[in-house]
């Protein structure tokens, strides 16, 4: 349960971020797969979109870095990924180029279109990153306007038709346009069309897009597995040593009523001699199993002392505990640890697909507020087990997303490989559909959480 405002901060304060780092990697790595095949990169920022921002661009590839202040995240715009389409995209593109810069009645009449058709030509060209909008402030427009402006205008484009997204652009040279400028359109409109598509999402089949949808969860995987090695190998793990020692005794337990105290050393049981933990722990057992007095002989303070050990009956604890020591573990073993632990995240959250085992994994899962808390106490316990949650809930996020229910990556997968087989796209309007359907059951989940976490963190129910 939270302990007042204190707690209610600290937890806010880590769960902000640990979830914000951990879902900016994974659009990280949708970034990263996005500029590996040489799609247009928009922004890529830290946080959530909002109007106040710290941003700088990149002179090599255009793309705006940042962060803002809604730390819920992070976002990236690769171009071409939302899937809109026209068929006036090549009349919008050849009438701004005309133009320079074009107002959405000057586009419309050149593309022989309406004008909110001519929108939304536009609208899918400012994606791929092939015109900008412009706003103008002499009517009172601005960029954080929810709406899409009256003009749109050319990009600044290199002699090749090259844009700052582009990679090889060069604005040195003779030719280039700067950006409102009209500019030459190449071998016609459709051809320059195909040569802007060619540079987004839309470009690429089938493995091109799945590589960019999935590199998010495999960036998230790689998070959570590096995390674990370097815990286990730099900082160590608590584990139970091999030295037959008392490292702690249960009150109450027959041991404390024998007389046994920790730190006592385990030479014998019911004269059975031991060296190890394990060992100790074998001997103990038959000894308990037997259901009559045994003796223990223990060295203590340098000396062996006879202990004996009083039973009614047959019994399964003598209430000992072995030393715990700190034990950093080779690169080999951390790895395979991990390993196992992904295998172990996977299962549980593909438990979500089998009607079953929902309500196990609900009862077992945490919201936003579960984690904040969770965040809060690992931090407060040391970096070691604030790492070994961020990895935890990096392996989630990765399998989570990997679920084939739109609007997560998994979602998308799949869509992609059913237009793959039908070898015609899937229409946007069922695509929004499903997604909506998606959205409503994680928006349901994330509600039953909700209340789920707040009951046992909160009101300490």
């Amino acid at each position: 349960m939270l302990a007042g405002l204190g707690g209610a901060v600290s937890a806010i304060l880590w769960g902000l971020v640990l979830l914000s780092v951990l879902v900016f990697v994974h659009e990280g790595g949708h970034f990263l797969a996005a500029r590996v095949l040489g799609i247009r990169v928009r922004e890529f920022f830290l946080g959530m979109p909002c109007r106040f921002r710290l941003a700088w661009e990149s002179r090599r590839y255009g793309t705006v870095y940042g962060a803002t202040p809604l730390l819920l995240g992070g976002y990236t715009m690769v171009c071409g990924m939302d899937g809109a389409s026209s068929p006036h995209l090549a009349g919008a593109l050849a009438s701004v180029a005309a133009h320079g810069r074009a107002t959405v009645d000057q586009v419309a009449a050149d593309a022989g279109c309406t004008a909110e058709e001519a929108v939304e030509a536009l609208a899918t060209l400012a994606d791929w990153g092939s015109v900008a909008p412009y706003y103008d402030p002499d009517l009172g427009e601005r960029p954080t306007d929810s709406t899409w402006p009256s003009s749109f205008e050319t990009l600044e484009r290199d002699p090749s038709l090259l844009t700052k997204y582009d990679r090889g652009h060069d604005f040195s040279l003779p030719g280039t346009t700067a950006q409102g400028e009209p500019h030459a359109l190449g071998e016609g409109p459709e051809a320059f069309l195909a040569a802007e598509r060619s540079h987004t999402y839309l470009a690429h089949g089938f493995w091109g897009r799945t590589f960019v949808l999935v590199s998010g969860v495999a960036v998230n995987l790689v998070c959570g597995i590096l995390l674990v090695v370097a815990v286990l190998t730099l900082a160590g793990v608590p584990m139970v040593g091999d030295a037959p020692v008392a490292g702690s005794v249960t009150e109450g337990s027959l041991a404390q009523q024998a007389g046994i105290e920790a730190g006592d050393e385990f030479v014998s049981v019911d004269g059975t001699p031991v060296s190890t933990w394990q060992g100790t722990v074998e001997a103990v057992r038959e000894a308990l199993s037997e259901g009559t007095d045994f003796t223990v002989t223990v060295r203590r303070d340098g000396r062996p002392v006879d202990v004996g050990v009083a039973l009614d009956g047959p019994a399964e604890t003598l209430g000992i505990q072995g030393t715990v020591e700190n034990v950093r573990l080779g690169i080999g073993e951390s790895l395979s640890y991990a390993l196992s632990y992904v295998g172990a995240t996977a299962s549980f959250i593909l438990r979500l697909l089998q009607p079953a085992h929902i309500g196990e994994v609900i009862e077992s899962s945490s919201s936003v507020v579960g984690i904040s808390v969770m965040a809060s106490e690992a931090a407060s316990q040391g970096m070691a087990s604030f790492a070994l949650l961020a990895a935890a809930v990096s392996l989630s996020l990765a399998f989570m997303n990997l679920l084939p229910i739109p609007p997560l990556d998994g979602g998308k997968v799949v869509i992609e490989a059913i237009q793959a087989v039908r070898r015609r796209p899937v229409s946007m309007r069922v695509q929004q559909g499903v997604s909506m359907v998606g959205i409503a059951l994680f928006m349901l989940l994330f509600f039953v959480l909700l209340r789920q976490d707040i009951v046992r963190f909160v009101l300490g129910g």
